[in-house]
């Protein structure tokens, strides 16, 4: 038994038609993530995604527009001692992302080039980042 704390949350991948993944870093933080967060009591993984993309980034999307990519747990990124459990969706990129509510600042990571960097969240490069690789053959 652990006495870390456990936060569930539902993220995103949204991937730009130059290949590049987008990243968002909330404010008060340094690490880079993909958009998401915390479901609502009785919201589906896909409908918490679905309203955490509308928040951050003001974009419309259907949580059935929503592929499941994988579940991954591990450390979260800006809260320590947590345990992260993490179900991470494709999701298509319907419009120009702004950034909204939290979100301080977005970026793109080119997936056809190197992503060794420094400011990068755990789970996107311990899980995310190999997963897309994968399926782009």
């Amino acid at each position: 038994m652990t006495d870390r704390a456990t936060i569930t949350v539902t993220a995103l991948c949204l991937i730009d038609y130059r290949g590049r993944l987008l990243l968002v870093r909330k404010r008060g933080t340094t690490l880079f993530m993909q958009p998401g967060g915390k479901p609502e009591p009785g919201e589906s993984p896909a409908q918490a995604g679905a309203r955490e993309v509308s928040e951050e980034l003001g974009l419309t999307v259907a949580p059935q527009d929503l592929t499941l990519l994988g579940t991954w747990e591990g450390p979260a990124a800006n809260e320590a001692d947590t345990h992260l459990v993490a179900t991470v969706f494709l999701c298509p990129l319907t419009a120009e992302p702004r950034p909204a509510a939290e979100i301080e600042e977005i970026d793109w990571l080119p997936l056809d080039g190197p992503q060794h960097r420094a400011d990068l969240a755990p789970l996107l490069t311990g899980y995310v980042i190999p997963a897309l690789l994968s399926l782009r053959g």
